[in-house]
């Protein structure tokens, strides 16, 4: 009898996501099997107990899915679960914590696209300023785009040690260079939208960070991109369907354009759709993190 295809959801948290869930079935599983409050010390014994009960030609059916709101852990957990595995018992394993790598990578990839379209210019040299930048999707953002050479700038609301933290962190980790700062006031905003070349906007849903009065100091924007698609948006004037449409409130910088939340989501969806198909049908086990998803998500745009 053929094997059914099986995925096992890891998560360190209280609830697997519903939208990872719904992904996966979508792309193809026969049979989900959700973890909750997983610890990193877990990973690699759920690793082995999947390889070793299906043989060599169940585990090209059998893989692993990493959850969770940090990234960090999701990067160890998926660390933790390629070193246990004993070849030929070898699965996929894909990691996107809080849908961070797949919403960040198509966030980047939609303004990668405008900056070469309408200014032929990537993200060599560019400024880049993160707004929500500490939370997981700001911070794969910041990352991914520090990692395509752009000069990036992480932003938390309420605190700079907090910013800072982040930033030492994604050092260590990723060799990145992110500069780190708060601001709480429209002011502060616009001191920082004073330089930028690029704008991501990825703070809490429901929350509008960029208002008219902030976006007309920005002198040499050139792309903004929201992923909030809860009223109010992230980025006053930007809509959601906005791909490349004039960045209406941005007056002195008179050639900026927008990307709106449910553009990006549209790459988003398609990208975890692409990466999830991999991990099920790749006749090798493939290891898939923030920087295959941006891989992928250029590919789409």
């Amino acid at each position: 009898m053929s094997k059914r295809s099986i995925a096992h959801m890891i998560n360190p948290m209280k609830h697997n996501s519903p939208f990872d869930i719904n992904m996966a079935l979508d792309a193809g599983y026969d049979v989900l099997i959700p973890y909750q409050h997983v610890t990193l010390e877990e990973v690699a014994g759920l690793t082995q107990d999947a390889i070793f009960s299906r043989g060599p030609s169940g585990v090209k059916k059998t893989s692993m899915f990493i959850g969770g709101r940090d990234i960090g852990l999701a990067m160890d957990m998926l660390e933790a679960a390629k070193k246990a595995m004993v070849p030929p018992f070898e699965i996929s394993v894909m990691a996107d914590p809080s849908g961070a790598f797949t919403t960040a990578a198509a966030l980047v990839a939609c303004v990668e696209r405008e900056l070469k379209a309408k200014f032929s210019q990537g993200y060599e040299g560019a400024k880049a300023v993160v707004f929500g930048g500490t939370g997981p999707v700001g911070l794969a953002t910041a990352v991914i785009a520090a990692l395509a050479g752009a000069q990036t700038t992480i932003v938390d609301h309420f605190s700079l040690d907090t910013a800072l933290e982040f930033a030492k962190e994604a050092k260590v980790r990723y060799g990145v260079e992110l500069r780190a700062t708060t601001a709480a006031s429209d002011a502060d905003k616009a001191r920082l939208l004073a330089d930028a070349d690029v704008v991501f906007c990825t703070a809490k849903a429901g929350i509008q960070v960029l208002n008219a009065s902030v976006l007309a100091d920005a002198k040499q924007l050139k792309v903004a991109g929201d992923v909030n698609a809860v009223p109010p948006l992230g980025i006053e004037g930007v809509k959601l369907m906005d791909f490349g449409a004039p960045l209406e409130h941005a007056k002195n910088a008179s050639d900026a354009v927008g990307i709106g939340a449910l553009a990006v989501g549209d790459i988003k969806y398609k990208l975890q759709q692409t990466l999830l198909r991999e991990t099920l049908e790749s006749e090798k086990p493939v290891y898939l993190d923030f920087r295959n998803a941006f891989e992928g998500a250029r590919k789409l745009v």
